[in-house]
């Protein structure tokens, strides 16, 4: 939402919990966290709210994941896999099937940016095909990308 409002001045937060289906309290830490990233910015008085502090195109996935999420791979950082590789012979094929899965997701989340998602295209594989996305409901990208509610 905020992305796709990105020039028009900042949204409330009851605006943004309405649209996404989230609770105010929840979206006012997810925020707070994005505001000291410098992600996001809070503006005061009568049209106050918060807008984005940078262009969409300027904000990769991997940023937005790694502040709210910690690592982006659903599997060990990368350092500790590559000694897993070196010291564990019997798994080595394991532990480079998952280095390798964790590749994968790092490099489509740092190269996919919130304006991708606003115009429905991100990267599907490191070979530059691109595809359209499904937003899913309730979760946090979409409250900074631009989700409405009931999608």
């Amino acid at each position: 939402m905020l992305a796709r409002h990105h020039h028009q001045g900042a949204i409330k937060i009851r605006e943004i919990a309405y649209e996404e289906d989230l609770p105010e309290k929840f979206l006012e830490l997810i925020l707070l966290e994005l505001k000291n990233a410098r992600m996001v910015e809070s503006v005061r008085g009568a049209k106050g709210g918060y807008q984005l502090r940078r262009d969409p195109a300027e904000i990769r996935l991997s940023e937005i994941m790694r502040l709210i999420d910690g690592p982006l791979a659903p599997f060990a950082d990368a350092e500790q896999l590559r000694v897993l590789i070196d010291r564990d012979l019997p798994h080595r094929a394991l532990y480079q099937v998952f280095l390798d899965v964790r590749d994968a997701v790092a490099h489509i989340l740092e190269h996919t940016s919130l304006a991708d998602l606003i115009s429905g295209t991100t990267p599907r594989s490191t070979k530059g095909r691109r595809v359209a996305k499904k937003k899913e409901k309730g979760s946090i990208l979409p409250m900074v990308v631009g989700g409405h509610k009931g999608e």
